[in-house]
């Protein structure tokens, strides 16, 4: 009795909580107006995961707790929409706008006075989102209007989708998700500081966050969304569109931040004009404005086309373009050690905002619009976010060709440009603009592999001025640590422990963490196989390295260089003095401990605990080759989750297929 009694009052908390989490949720990332702190919101969710924890059997779709959770899927699975998802007819002009009122009241003549809608068109990625008896059951994308994909996953991480309703009616709506200006630049620095290509807007930043297999990466992109269409409810009759957007903003949705309703086609594109006048105030990007027919039973009476309904059409802003005189041009060393040049202009007013600065990219760029100092330019910005470059009007009288400098300007160390690349990059790895990346790249766990050095400490230790290069990380002590943010006692402790332990790390671990260009891990390897020790690796010219089977022109060209710079030596003899292992036991190691001599090995899919990167120098290491096709040749296919078309051929051609656990202990390691 006492058990069902527990049970019983758990059951009611764990739906009290549900309630006052979810009320919580709307009244932050709906109404923006937050009654309680972060912490009191985290201490609340943290009392629902541990009674849900221990009655599990009380978990539902509903619950908080439930907005990011299940593994990554291998596909999405197709939706077809009980409502199709039609595009809009867009205007270029207001003649083409007066055109579509005179259709639309020469159709209406009888059906009464014709009365509009005007909203923004928000540019992000239209959904579907779906509730039965007020509970969230699923989500598509548009797709082609009349097939979607189900990614309810990763809808249910956009805090302000709401996972019940206020009301326990049955309704379908349509939003629009899109990446707030914030969201998108953190994204980009993020991006960056992990050397992967920066997203080139936010409409695809969230169209490619919400594609995501894994609904855990969605959910740290930060994505909203506005509600803006009921397709379908039951048990209750709308009317009209301004109706129905209030309706569903009682329900708890988050509508669109303003609309309006217009009588005639003057006063909408008043209103066009009035929206178009704020973009650049806005944290999220529109394109246009959307002006519809207000009335249901008049929108039915209209129809629609093959292609979109003749209720509605999209006014489209054209790119607004301004000239401006260039007064100079900044060469900046990004995280990467990538020089990007950067054009600055005289001030100029640009979709509500004033720009005096636009990126030139790379020197192919700046030659091939032959962009010169003292140039008048045309500038625009692209999808009214980042400005741009969009070409020269005219040259100034005494201008000349630009050139990129011979130097880093951050650091004096060498540039380079690689043949086949635009960009140019400084050759010092201890460059100070590239610190902190480079940093994150040494501590990663291919590189150095030093548990609990990740980012967020790393730009604490440089910030304060505790690292300076990867050799500062050697002589941190517990006072360093222990008042960084969340770093304690025994965090500061454990962390002290790894960097001592990285110490005794093969060389070629350090040869991967240097961050030469192209030398990844298994052309690290291959340097300290046939040199044996860091010191033999400097030594050796590119003709050297060059010759070990594998090992390519460009990786023998870009070692060597890297290694003939004084920044590089310096580098490498005080890591050698923070007590750095410079050898290597790959050239050691006898041909009777190599198990896997003579077998190749094609690896596929995703393994429990290791990369496909770490399983193939766990193979190189004891005599196997890694080949990236599989063929009769093929030994053995290593096979991890989702594999593809590898594991297909293989099981055609008779090839042995194994696991990363059969594997382990082919390789002595279980």
């Amino acid at each position: 009795m006492q058990e069902i009694m527990d049970k019983e009052r758990a059951a009611r908390r764990i739906e009290e909580l549900r309630e006052q989490l979810n009320y919580h949720s709307r009244k932050y990332y709906v109404e923006d107006n937050p009654e309680i702190t972060d912490f009191a919101y985290d201490a609340l969710m943290r009392e629902l995961e541990d009674l849900e924890a221990a009655w599990p059997e009380c978990i539902r779709p509903d619950s908080p707790t439930q907005r990011v959770g299940g593994a990554p899927l291998d596909q999405f699975e197709p939706v077809t929409h009980a409502v199709p998802m039609e595009s809009l007819q867009d205007a270029f002009s207001f003649e083409e706008m007066e055109a579509f009122d005179n259709r639309v009241r020469e159709a209406l003549a009888e059906a009464g006075p014709v009365r509009y809608s005007v909203e923004p068109k928000i540019d992000g990625l239209s959904v579907s989102l779906e509730y039965q008896e007020g509970v969230f059951t699923r989500g598509s994308t548009r797709g082609d209007g009349v097939t979607g994909e189900n990614i309810t996953a990763n809808l249910k991480t956009i805090g302000s989708i709401p996972l019940r309703l206020t009301e326990p009616v049955t309704i379908e709506v349509r939003g629009e998700v899109y990446m707030p200006h914030k969201s998108f630049f953190k994204l980009v620095e993020r991006q960056e500081l992990n050397g992967e290509p920066p997203a080139k807007n936010p409409r695809n930043a969230a169209a490619g966050s919400l594609r995501q297999k894994d609904p855990k990466i969605t959910a740290q992109r930060e994505l909203d969304i506005f509600v803006f269409n009921v397709q379908r409810i039951e048990g209750k009759i709308l009317t009209g569109h301004l109706e129905s957007l209030t309706y569903l903003k009682q329900l708890g949705f988050k509508t669109l931040p303003f609309y309006t309703g217009c009588d005639s086609m003057e006063a909408a594109v008043a209103e066009i004009r009035r929206i178009g006048e704020m973009r650049g105030e806005l944290d999220f990007d529109i394109d246009g404005a959307v002006v519809k027919i207000d009335d249901f039973s008049q929108r039915e009476r209209l129809g629609s086309t093959a292609k979109f309904p003749r209720w509605a059409i999209a006014y489209k802003y054209p790119p607004e373009e301004k000239q401006t005189v260039l007064r100079e041009i900044e060469v900046e060393v990004g995280r990467t050690g990538k020089l990007t040049p950067t054009a600055v202009f005289d001030p100029i007013h640009l979709a509500g905002t004033t720009v005096r600065r636009a990126v030139l990219h790379n020197e192919d760029f700046i030659k091939e619009k032959d962009i010169r100092i003292g140039d008048t330019l045309l500038v625009s910005k692209a999808g009214d976010i980042i400005p741009q470059v969009v070409g020269v009007v005219a040259h100034a009288a005494d201008s000349a060709p630009y050139a990129m400098p011979a130097v880093c300007p951050s650091c004096g160390a060498r540039v380079f440009r690689a043949e086949d690349e635009a960009a140019t990059y400084c050759t010092n790895a201890a460059c100070p603009a590239q610190l902190l990346r480079h940093l994150i790249h040494f501590a990663s766990k291919d590189a150095m592999d030093i548990k609990g050095l990740g980012p967020s400490i790393l730009r604490q230790l440089v910030e304060k001025g505790l690292v300076h290069t990867p050799d500062d990380l050697y002589a941190l002590r517990r006072e360093d640590l222990e008042p960084l943010e969340r770093m304690g006692e025994k965090s500061a402790a454990n962390l002290l422990a790894a960097i001592d332990k990285s110490r005794q790390n093969d060389v070629y671990r350090l040869l991967f963490a240097l961050g030469i260009r192209h030398i990844g891990l298994k052309a690290a390897r291959l340097l300290a196989e046939r040199f044996g020790s860091l010191p033999a690796v400097m030594e050796a010219t590119a003709e050297e390295m060059e010759a070990i089977d594998g090992f390519g022109a460009i990786m023998a060209e870009n070692a060597a260089e890297f290694f003939s710079l004084e920044e590089s030596k310096a580098l490498v003899g005080r890591l050698q003095a923070a007590g750095l292992r410079m050898d290597s036991d790959l050239a050691k190691r006898e041909e009777g401990e190599q198990p896997f001599a003579g077998l190749t090995f094609v690896l596929t899919g995703t393994l429990p605990t290791y990369t496909r990167d770490q399983a193939a120098v766990l193979i190189e290491e004891r005599g196997g080759k890694v080949s990236s096709s599989v063929s009769k040749k093929t030994s053995y296919v290593l096979a991890g989750e989702a594999a593809g078309s590898k594991l297909t051929k293989a099981q055609s051609l008779g090839v042995a297929i194994i696991d990363e656990k059969e594997f382990l202990k082919m390789a002595g390691l279980a």
